[in-house]
């Protein structure tokens, strides 16, 4: 029962998660199916960002990639309207602040 419960609460965080990325990437004007595709959704995030996308191969990096994932989430948040506290609740609590960014009122500004 209690394995039942764990499955089902990991599968409902995925969805919301794949929900509020895709969204995000439609108000950027992105294609939200990208949401769900390995390696491209990190392309489209750093296109969103306005980082190259050569920034890409840097994220295979082990701890490289951890500094190169902060840096996109102050940027992404900063493209939204949202300061750095807010781009260091999308490095932290991606599930929650994507959600927010998603569902909530931020439109997409760019650089």
């Amino acid at each position: 029962m209690v394995l039942i419960f764990a499955v089902m609460s990991c599968l409902a965080v995925i969805f919301v998660c794949i929900a509020a990325l895709w969204k995000t990437f439609e108000k950027a004007g992105k294609p939200g199916w990208a949401a769900i595709v390995p390696f491209y959704n990190t392309y489209v995030m750093l296109e969103i960002a306005g980082r190259p996308g050569w920034w890409l191969l840097l994220m295979f990096i082990p701890f490289v990639n951890l500094i190169f994932s902060f840096i996109v989430s102050l940027d992404i948040a900063r493209c939204f309207g949202k300061g750095a506290g807010f781009g260091v609740g999308l490095f932290f609590l991606p599930f929650i602040f994507f959600s927010i960014l998603a569902f909530g009122d931020a439109g997409y500004t760019g650089k």
